[in-house]
């Protein structure tokens, strides 16, 4: 990939061909990420996964909105953290559509940026739930209305859960005998279903990040403050309530997503105690009473529903997340629902946070 974009990619940039090293960046599941590093300038040039994203031009006009509201806000001494804004092409454009080639947009590179994928201290987790907070109270101000929805129900687990059942039912790739407790798992669950319906109405839409995990909140490696959040394919309105719970579910746990160390895998309670300390205080003004009360539903339904996904991924032929061996989206989705079962074990205390 990295010689076609070398030869079809990057003179769309203004960037001669012989004169970039070009390497892959980050881990994440949907998008090819690549740093682009030219003699006089560097930037971070993605991929966009198409099959994904079905109107990716609005995921990048989305970002750009996001990117001039929250520079206005820095003009005004109003955010504090650095801006993630589009690279434009020699044409003035967002992006570089080459068809069945691909979908291309660029983004500024954030220098002396860190990134981490698992929490180790409170002061870690506070201070990115505090960069979160930050992220979103600076959107308040922002309508939701204007940013268009990039993946439709992208957070409904009622939906998310009839995908399952329709994955369930075709059973295509014959993977079903081997995960079935997870299924009959997730279908005990009534009882939050019924929760997460008695709250439909009584939340107000907001701008959300949509994808809170640890590694989408840069530090920066000089002194390992928060430096920017990246990453907002999938910023369009919602309820915070998933932010706040898509924190809990990738910041508590001491092991990877993706770890079978299934012992391993549980909620530390100090680290849920940093999240809510350090997102509540740049929120806490900015939520209403029954935001406020919804989190910790956020934060149960968000770890049910990430494990959903990986097990339907998983039963439909491994579709949307990438996958590095075979099995390896069954093996996010246990511990996924560890992890959720380990919130269960541990409601009376955490609760107790909010």
């Amino acid at each position: 990939m990295i010689d076609f974009i070398r030869q079809n990619v990057l003179s769309h940039f203004g960037v001669n061909e012989g004169s970039a090293k070009i390497s892959p960046l980050g881990n994440g599941h949907i998008n090819h990420t690549f740093l682009v590093l030219s003699v006089d300038r560097e930037f971070v040039l993605q991929k966009i996964n198409t099959e994904v994203f079905k109107t990716p031009t609005a995921l990048v006009n989305n970002a750009h909105k996001i990117s001039q509201h929250l520079q206005g806000q820095v003009a005004a001494d109003e955010y504090r953290l650095q801006v993630v804004s589009p690279e434009l092409t020699l044409d003035g454009e967002l992006f570089v559509d080459l068809g069945e080639h691909g979908f291309w947009r660029a983004i500024n590179y954030l220098p002396h940026s860190h990134s981490i994928d698992v929490v180790g201290c409170e002061a870690d987790a506070e201070m990115a739930a505090k960069a979160f907070g930050h992220f979103s109270s600076a959107l308040s101000g922002l309508d939701a209305e204007l940013l268009e929805d990039v993946i439709p129900n992208f957070h409904h687990l009622p939906g998310r859960i009839e995908l399952l059942t329709q994955a369930v039912e075709a059973d295509s790739y014959g993977r079903l005998a081997e995960c079935l407790q997870w299924v009959d798992f997730v279908m005990s669950q009534t009882e939050l279903l019924q929760e997460l319906a008695e709250l439909e109405g009584k939340l107000p839409h907001r701008i959300c990040h949509n994808d809170t995990k640890i590694n989408n909140m840069l530090f920066d490696k000089r002194d390992m403050s928060s430096l920017a959040i990246i990453d907002l394919d999938t910023c369009m309105k919602g309820y915070l309530m998933y932010d706040f719970g898509d924190m809990v579910r990738t910041f508590c746990s001491p092991e990877e997503e993706d770890s079978i160390a299934l012992d391993k895998v549980q909620v530390r309670e100090s680290i849920f105690g940093a999240i809510c300390k350090g997102y509540l205080s740049e929120l806490g003004s900015v939520l209403s009473d029954a935001e406020r009360k919804s989190l910790w539903l956020g934060a149960r339904v968000i770890c049910l529903m990430i494990g959903v996904r990986f097990l339907t991924d998983h039963l439909n032929g491994d579709v949307y997340f990438q996958i590095h061996h075979a099995g390896h989206n069954l093996e996010r989705a246990a511990n996924q629902f560890t992890l959720y079962q380990s919130l269960l074990s541990q409601q009376e205390v955490l609760s107790k946070f909010l």
